[in-house]
């Protein structure tokens, strides 16, 4: 169910992100704004990462294969990095070229058009992103939770720009309407410095769980599913790994125990530990790699 959310929620957002980065280019060249095209290259770009997303998504559904014995969770941390750092640096260009155009006295644009783009432009995207919203309550992805990010970005820049645009329509006529050249220039250099910590957060997150770094949440979680757990009687000490990879939690216990432990028991006292931990960890079955290994001698552990 979940899965099928996720799929259909990255699905509408990839129709509906090639409609506004459509707009976008026609509306940016019509008026000769760059602050309108920045929003529809951007839009672009996050309607080819939606795609690879919605791809990967599929992907990490499936069941182990003989090639990826772990699954296809790793994936997406990857896509996630990839998505950030192209947004990172469409950021950064679009600055450059926002000072270039400062520096070199501006330009002037049609602002009729430009305000016509911007307000339905907005209204789209905060109706994507309150669509999303809805849907990730029960699909809990973190994709179409970095989607969502995308589409409130845009909607706050496109928001901005409208604004600002209509301000500028204001000022014509007046004696200030010489600073309406700077408008679309110092809109983008505004937004883009804005923007950057965005992607960079995404970038961040994501490489987090490429280099396998230990979630504290989990690992927290671990620790106190363990501490009834080794109350019992023969168990001595363990060691607990854990990690992240998308969707995926890795999470390995070893267990040192007496020599003696179990006798009588066997398999049957290690599954009902392991029925314990389990029942401890809020992290669902189908979304755990788990394993609990016991062992008499600790340089097993």
């Amino acid at each position: 169910m979940q899965a099928t959310l996720e799929q259909h929620a990255l699905k509408v957002s990839i129709v509906v992100t090639l409609v506004v980065s459509s707009l976008g280019v026609t509306f940016g060249l019509l008026a000769g704004s760059q602050s309108i095209l920045f929003d529809g290259v951007f839009s672009t770009i996050d309607a080819a990462m939606s795609g690879l997303a919605l791809v990967v998504s599929k992907l990490a559904m499936r069941e182990a294969s003989q090639r990826f014995q772990h699954g296809y969770w790793h994936l997406e941390p990857l896509v996630a990095a990839l998505n950030g750092s192209i947004l990172m640096l469409l950021c950064f260009y679009a600055f450059l070229n926002a000072v270039q155009g400062l520096m070199e006295g501006g330009r002037e644009l049609d602002f009729d058009i430009a305000i016509a783009y911007a307000g339905v432009v907005a209204i789209v995207c905060f109706t994507m992103v309150i669509y999303q919203k809805r849907i990730n309550r029960r699909a809990q992805s973190e994709f179409v939770r970095i989607d969502m990010q995308g589409w409130m970005m845009a909607a706050l820049i496109t928001t901005a720009l409208f604004v600002a645009f209509l301000i500028a329509l204001l000022l014509q006529g007046t004696p200030q309407a010489h600073w309406t050249r700077y408008i679309d220039s110092l809109l983008l250099v505004v937004l883009t410095v804005c923007f950057m910590p965005v992607p960079i957060g995404i970038v961040k997150r994501a490489m987090k769980e490429v280099f396998l770094i230990a979630p504290s949440k989990i690992d927290r979680e671990v620790h106190a599913a363990m501490a009834p757990v080794m109350a019992r009687e023969g168990l001595l000490e363990y060691f607990s790994h854990v990690a992240k990879a998308g969707r995926g939690h890795f999470i390995e216990i070893h267990i040192v125990t007496t020599p003696d432990f179990a006798v009588g028991q066997g398999v049957a006292l290690m599954d009902e530990i392991r029925e314990q931990i389990s029942a401890g960890l809020t992290i669902p079955p189908e979304r755990r790699w788990f394993t609990v290994a016991f062992t008499a001698d600790q340089r097993w552990a």
